[in-house]
């Protein structure tokens, strides 16, 4: 039964970054305000999301992404740099790709 929820948890969609949530506990200790700028200067600085319009809102360590991206690489990439951002609590991906 164990190795069936295992195995059931495992096949989530790569893309599929709702709602992520961090287990340490430094995300108490950033003001919500540091917190969005530790994501705007991540994302500023990667290549790949460079010129992107991407709005950053943080509320309790609760990070939301609202844009568009041209490929779900991109948005890929965001989620990541957002999760090495210091303070996060939650993310809350709202961006979506172009078609």
């Amino acid at each position: 039964m164990i190795t069936v929820a295992l195995l059931t948890g495992c096949n989530k969609s790569p893309g599929n970054f709702e709602g992520i949530q961090r287990t340490t506990s430094n995300a108490v200790n950033v003001a919500d305000a540091d917190v969005t700028e530790n994501v705007k200067r991540a994302l500023r600085a990667d290549l790949a999301l460079n010129g992107l319009d991407i709005s950053v809102t943080t509320l309790k360590g609760d990070v939301r992404l609202v844009g568009v991206v041209d490929t779900q690489r991109q948005m890929d990439i965001a989620i990541k740099l957002t999760q090495s951002a210091d303070g996060f609590h939650t993310i809350h991906n709202e961006l979506t790709t172009r078609k």
